[in-house]
């Protein structure tokens, strides 16, 4: 499993919420999981100053290459076992 969420997602905390993940994956005997979270991205993992929803409309990026990045390595690495 890939866990990932922007540091400045507001709508998903990611200081709430990754911990709690992380323990429920660990507490069901699950050891096949990464979890990351990203500096400076919001909810839809956009490159951003503060995470508010009213900066989304003022943001050109789609989603950020860093993340796209990360997918791809993820996917990498499990299909290659």
């Amino acid at each position: 499993m890939l866990v990932l969420n922007g540091e400045l997602d507001l709508q998903v905390s990611p200081k709430q919420n990754l911990p709690a993940i992380s323990k429920a994956l660990e507490e069901a005997g699950n050891n096949q999981f990464v979890i990351i979270e990203i500096p400076k991205l919001n909810h839809l993992f956009q490159t951003c100053e503060t995470g508010a929803i009213t900066e989304y409309e003022t943001i050109d990026e789609t989603i950020s290459p860093i993340v796209l990045e990360l997918i791809t390595r993820w996917i990498s690495s499990i299909t290659m076992q």
